[in-house]
């Protein structure tokens, strides 16, 4: 049983390191792993390989791969990989939700206090030596306390629960909207909206976090008329994907401090280019892309491939298997 990792990405902390094919050799003597860092004539390895492990395929290297029966890709997202081909077929694709979830939630706590007391700002003013105290008191939405103050997730997977787990911790209110309503309302969470209550939910947010994946009814999801219903003093927290955001919309309701804030770290284009006008409005704090990023990263993929890999030489069923007709 063959095993082919292949991972080509520009920046080098989502590349496989050499350790983890090495380590997996050794724990599972009896699979021909192969581990590549590009897709030059990748169709001679697609030829047998049973299991991959990727973060993209195209339907020509699908069909070169005959026997693959199982791709992991160490990405919670996995709408590059939902195309009709793959999606009608027999292969399984798992994904590592859980790997990122945890982390990227820590994300989005440290981005509601960096909102809530202002420390971009702060940051700005300690870089021109200016001690702003009454700037930051004057200047914009006004330092707030997070306890009390309502959340509002899109979105309940591995980074909603977390972050609905943490914000309730801190006495936060949280609330949510989800796809299956039926699931019932978690722990930490208040009440659960259907998507078509969106709007009732961000009418009674203070702060909104975008978490949910990117499939045709979340394309967009946040345009001008969601901005619109958004209280005046929320902010809108993107840790999704950047599609999901119109932002045009978004550019105008801040310039016009249609909302308080927002802050984001996914975007329609990835790098943001750097005439993007988004780089220079006051009210809006980015991060390159940077809330799933940890130095443990690696270990904890190994952790969940490496378990997943022993279910699926023992017969049993896997964790975080994809619902391809729901593309998540």
């Amino acid at each position: 049983m063959k095993l082919l990792i292949v991972v080509h990405h520009r920046f080098d902390l989502w590349n496989v390191p050499a350790w983890f094919g090495q380590r997996l050799s050794q724990e599972f003597p009896h699979l021909q792993i192969t581990q590549r860092d590009n897709y030059d004539g990748i169709e001679q390895d697609l030829r047998d390989a049973e299991i991959l492990f990727t973060i993209s395929l195209r339907p020509q290297q699908l069909a070169a791969a005959p026997n693959l029966r199982w791709i992991h890709t160490p990405t919670a997202a996995v709408h590059q990989l939902m195309f009709a081909e793959l999606a009608n077929s027999g292969v399984m694709v798992t994904n590592s939700r859980e790997v990122h979830g945890p982390v990227v939630a820590e994300h989005v706590m440290a981005l509601i206090f960096a909102l809530a007391k202002k420390i971009p700002q702060a940051a700005v003013l300690q870089q021109k030596h200016v001690w702003g105290q009454e700037a930051i008191w004057n200047e914009g939405s006004r330092p707030r306390e997070v306890a009390g103050a309502t959340l509002g997730l899109i979105g309940l997977g591995s980074i909603g629960l977390r972050v609905a787990q943490m914000a309730s911790v801190l006495g936060m209110r949280v609330i949510a909207v989800r796809e299956h309503v039926e699931k019932g309302t978690p722990k930490g969470v208040e009440a659960v909206f259907p998507p078509a209550a969106l709007d009732e939910m961000l009418k009674q947010s203070d702060y909104v976090v975008l978490a949910a994946p990117l499939i045709a009814a979340t394309q967009g999801m946040m345009n001008a008329g969601r901005l619109a219903v958004m209280k005046s003093d929320a902010y809108l927290i993107n840790v999704g994907r950047g599609p999901q955001v119109d932002e045009a919309a978004l550019l105008e309701a801040l310039v016009s401090r249609r909302i308080a804030g927002a802050a984001l770290d996914v975007f329609q284009r990835e790098p943001l280019p750097q005439d993007s006008p988004l780089w220079d409005v006051e009210n809006l704090l980015i991060t390159p892309h940077t809330a799933s990023m940890t130095e443990k990263v690696w270990v904890r993929h190994y952790e969940l491939f490496s378990d997943n890999l022993r279910r699926y030489l023992a017969g049993q069923p896997l964790r975080f298997v994809v619902d391809k007709e729901k593309g998540y």
